[in-house]
């Protein structure tokens, strides 16, 4: 109040936009507004992305957070974002939803994604989904399982769900699809067997695509081999943009920074710009070159990863051996696969690409290769790239020395014969 006792027309203003908030953060909004409880900049800053909490706020660590500002993470959100995707809080209960695919729904890695997808972890916190779970016949009863759990947990973001078998019934209209679901390789089995079990699958899967998908709709492989399995669906859909498929290499990503985070000392979310170079298997070549640690070695300070590690041996005998093997570690140690990791990158992975990665973030996605780095074209082969509106470009001009042009060749190369063998069994000419 002024001294005569009458309101001022600033707090008048700051009452009618914590009003708004009040009012979208109702039931009948579709849940909480975010906005009104982040307008502290302490609690922001323990919200960024630096502090690493809240999943990928990209909200920066200081500065005002009033309904429409600038800082605002959630229009700073829209500002990078496919536009699919609502980033605007006083709108969800009216938003169109995202009609989003996982395959192989009944399997490990499936069962920690659907959950994260359902509690916004993926899109946004308030953006809707419809989530449509396919798998083998034999596998839909379990679903029923796992629908129930959905509505149990009576999340306001998950419009409806489908859990069928029927590839029409699975895809039509789809907007995203995770395609998880993969067959394994057992004991014995030759890579040439195991490419020709998976080729069918994603030939089959890929016109389904063709078929009944949306024109605009992104795809992501997570099934080994993911490159290939890749390249086959995306071969069978020649009407969707090449650029809308992808294959995860997210997970090998944040093993190399985790592994960087860990032999220097310093928190993960520290640790920037990691590169994968290849194809997801053992011989992909994780590269910290371009790496670089930030807050280190004291608060202020930004130091190349190399010069922080400064142990070239260790970066080559135990830093790449590690990361090109840790999914074998895993099942080693667990006698299972990696499965909540998993759908944490691929979380990562989608939220990067559809929501946008923050300045100077770079993160690895395997796509179509444009020829960059002399990568032979059409290969699906990781790289580094930075996101913009629902797409990605290729980061350019990053420098890469013999033992890294060597590394990069070896993984090219077991991609074309993936990809040679691929085609046979496709029935297709390079």
């Amino acid at each position: 109040q002024d001294l005569s006792g009458s309101m001022s027309s600033q707090a008048q203003s700051r009452i009618q936009k914590i009003a708004g908030h009040l009012l979208a953060a109702s039931p009948a909004a579709g849940g909480s507004c975010p906005v009104s409880r982040d307008s502290c900049p302490v609690s922001r800053a323990s919200g960024s992305p630096a502090a690493g909490a809240r999943g990928g706020c990209p909200c920066p660590a200081s500065g005002s957070c009033s309904r429409g500002e600038p800082a605002c993470p959630y229009v700073a959100d829209s500002v990078k974002a496919w536009p699919l995707i609502n980033s605007n809080p006083h709108v969800v209960s009216t938003a169109a939803p995202l009609r989003v695919v996982i395959t192989g729904a009944a399997g490990q890695i499936a069962y920690s994604l659907i959950f994260m997808i359902a509690k916004g972890e993926m899109f946004g916190p308030h953006q809707p989904v419809v989530l449509h779970l396919l798998d083998i016949p034999k596998m839909v009863d379990s679903l029923k399982g796992v629908i129930m759990e959905l509505q149990d947990c009576a999340l306001p973001l998950v419009r409806g769900v489908v859990a069928t078998d029927n590839l029409k019934e699975a895809f039509l209209n789809a907007n995203v699809i995770l395609m998880v679901g993969a067959f394994p390789r057992g004991p014995g089995m030759e890579r040439k067997d195991l490419l020709a079990k998976n080729v069918a699958i994603f030939k089959e899967q890929g016109a389904a695509i063709e078929q009944f998908a949306s024109r605009d709709v992104k795809v992501l492989v997570v099934g080994n081999p993911a490159n290939t399995n890749c390249l086959a669906a995306m071969s069978m859909a020649p009407s969707i943009p090449k650029r809308n498929f992808s294959a995860l290499t997210r997970l090998d990503h944040n093993r190399a920074l985790a592994q960087i985070a860990l032999k220097v000392g310093v928190p993960v979310q520290r640790v920037h710009n990691v590169v994968i170079w290849g194809n997801h298997s053992n011989t992909q070549f994780p590269d910290l070159t371009h790496a670089h640690i930030s807050h280190y070695p004291q608060e202020g300070i930004t130091t190349p990863a190399s010069s922080a590690i400064g142990d070239d041996k260790w970066v080559k005998s135990t830093f790449i051996p590690d990361v090109q093997q840790r999914g074998a570690a895993v099942i080693k140690a667990r006698k299972l696969s990696s499965a909540a990791s998993a759908a944490t990158a691929v979380v990562g992975h989608v939220r990067s690409w559809l929501l946008g990665t923050r300045s100077g973030e770079v993160v690895s996605m395997a796509v179509s290769s444009d020829g960059s780095y002399g990568v032979p074209e059409g290969l699906i082969y990781s790289f580094p790239v930075t996101c913009k509106d629902g797409n990605y470009t290729i980061v350019q001009g990053l420098s890469v020395d013999e033992f890294g042009k060597g590394m990069m060749g070896t993984t090219a190369k077991e991609l074309l014969e993936e990809r040679t063998m691929a085609f046979e069994l496709l029935g297709l000419k390079l």
